[in-house]
């Protein structure tokens, strides 16, 4: 495997290498980490491994100015969570939080330096109409869609259309599962939500996060079956999120079982592999055997190519002659996996012909 032309992944793998810097590397890392939201998590790697110090006046501007962005996003998730416990509370269903909202109201590494675009929450399917009232009253308002994307979205996703605040401009997205019903797989979402924890704080009663082993599955299904535009933040989640709960043994066994139940075995493996070979993530090798073995060699070589350019920042010192068609066919993949072939035409075909107009 190529090894990924990226001062901002090998500074993230080894923050101890910074001290070969020279100042033309050190603006090329901020630039690099700019463009995939990174900043605020080198930031962090670096002052965890103690040579935060080390980087010079103009690049440790723009790590300090990126790490108190980050903290002001956490203040504003927990804000705007807070709003999302006032507009549900009277609805007596347990409230999942997702991916960036989780890591921060949970304390993971992974909201380290990060900053959020939206708050994802996962309610039950049958509390979803319901759940969508109560947010409109409250202020969120439903994407202005038009009926295609509608039932695009009530009838073949996973999600509600995403609702941003009239007042406040936030954007909530709402699930009742973690992955598309029309992909094939069908994870059992009464099972992630009966399997999820209480949030420790108490000003949120209601709200809960899923289990360790979930929320990794979860973080690799909405990276390696999705598209990849903000994928090697996504990756480094993965990585947090690895070495943080990989520190428990039981931990590499729950994570292999729950990855075969939920039929996203494939996923799971793809985002061991990839932070390995980004990060030197530690993986445990049963678990990584386990889940190896249900899997053709020639297609996670073929995937292994195809990651090895999209994780790439997106930046053109990172690009070499091949990233962007992987890019186009890591596009085409994604819809591939989400839909069958001929809803997948279908869609392709209205989009193709709305857009004509």
């Amino acid at each position: 495997m190529i090894a990924v032309p990226s001062l901002l992944s090998d500074t993230l793998a080894d923050p101890v290498r910074t001290g070969a810097y020279r100042p033309a590397d050190w603006a090329m890392l901020v630039k690099q980490a700019r463009v995939a939201e990174l900043l605020g998590q080198v930031h962090a790697a670096l002052e965890e491994a103690g040579r935060l110090d080390a980087a010079p006046p103009f690049a440790r501007r723009h790590l300090d100015i990126a790490w108190q962005l980050s903290l002001r996003h956490r203040a504003a998730v927990r804000w705007e969570v807070m709003h999302i416990r006032d507009a549900l509370e009277d609805l007596a269903v347990p409230v999942v939080l997702l991916k960036g909202a989780a890591y921060c109201i949970a304390d993971t590494p992974a909201a380290r330096g990060r900053v959020f675009n939206d708050v994802d929450i996962l309610v039950p399917r049958a509390a979803l109409s319901a759940a969508e009232h109560r947010l409109i009253t409250a202020g969120w308002l439903p994407a202005r869609v038009d009926a295609y994307d509608q039932r695009y979205y009530r009838s073949w996703m996973h999600e509600l259309p995403p609702m941003e605040h009239k007042s406040r401009g936030t954007v909530l997205d709402v699930h009742h599962t973690i992955v598309p019903p029309t992909s094939g797989i069908v994870p059992d979402a009464a099972a992630l939500v009966a399997r999820a924890a209480p949030v420790a704080d108490a000003e949120l009663p209601g709200f809960f996060v899923l289990a360790p082993e979930d929320m990794v599955i979860h973080s690799a299904c909405h990276l390696f079956l999705g598209e990849f535009h903000k994928g090697l933040r996504d990756l480094y989640d993965l990585h947090r999120l690895f070495e943080a709960f990989g520190t428990e043994a039981a931990f590499w066994e729950r994570l292999g079982e729950r990855a075969v139940e939920t039929g996203l075995a494939r996923p799971t493996l793809d985002a061991m592999d990839q932070c390995r070979r980004m990060f030197g993530t530690r993986i445990d090798p049963a678990a990584h055997a386990r889940l190896a073995r249900r899997e053709p060699t020639r297609f996670r070589a073929l995937r292994g190519w195809l990651f090895e350019h999209v994780l790439r920042p997106d930046h053109p010192a990172c690009d070499g002659p091949a990233t962007g068609a992987a890019r186009w066919l890591a596009f085409a993949r994604s819809h591939w996996l989400r839909m069958p072939l001929p809803l997948l035409v279908y869609h392709l075909g209205y989009k193709a012909l709305k857009g004509a107009h």
